[in-house]
């Protein structure tokens, strides 16, 4: 099993098909919070679902297109993030993100975008770092702020949310730009 420590407390872990209790039951306890922003959450109404999102996460990760893991902290599974897409031609990966409700505001995100970032750079060889996320979204735009993306724009009206088009703010790092 592939496990990634950043901290003492915190670590990545790739999701197996036993940990798809754990990732429902996060994702049922804050279902509200998590569908402001993922509308996903409302396509997971049970552990099947999420059985099948491991399942799905796995092949991804065996074919080499994306790489998603479950964040461990203080022994409790607290989210999922990783690269929704690894594009090899171009050394291009996209990461994506989402906490449960409990764990916010503690630093985790920061510090698991960041090893991902490491990761990407060191270990894949990427050559930039794509994050997009939700214009309104400020919590989710913090991150890729305050780890020194660059904005590169806004994809206007660019995905379709509940009962309204949002727009996306995509932020891009280089690889010449990371402080390693």
């Amino acid at each position: 099993m592939f496990t990634y420590r950043i901290r003492e407390d915190l670590y990545l872990k790739l999701l197996e098909p036993s940990d798809a209790e754990a990732v429902f039951t996060l994702t049922d306890n804050s279902r509200e919070h998590l569908r402001e922003w993922l509308p996903w959450v409302d396509h997971t109404n049970e552990k099947e679902d999420t059985k099948a999102f491991i399942h799905n996460v796995r092949h991804g990760w065996a074919d080499q297109k994306m790489f998603s893991a479950g964040i461990v902290f203080q022994g409790s599974i607290a989210g999922i993030a990783g690269f929704n897409r690894l594009d090899h031609q171009n050394n291009l990966g996209e990461i994506g993100y989402w906490l449960g409700e409990n764990y916010q505001g503690k630093g985790i995100m920061t510090a698991v975008t960041e090893a991902f970032i490491s990761y990407g750079f060191e270990q894949l060889g990427l050559n930039k770092i794509v994050i997009k996320v939700a214009t309104a979204n400020e919590k989710s735009r913090a991150v890729p702020e305050r780890l020194g993306f660059k904005q590169e724009g806004t994809l206007r009206q660019e995905h379709w949310l509940h009962d309204q088009y949002v727009d996306i703010a995509v932020y891009s790092l280089l690889n010449e730009e990371w402080k390693i």
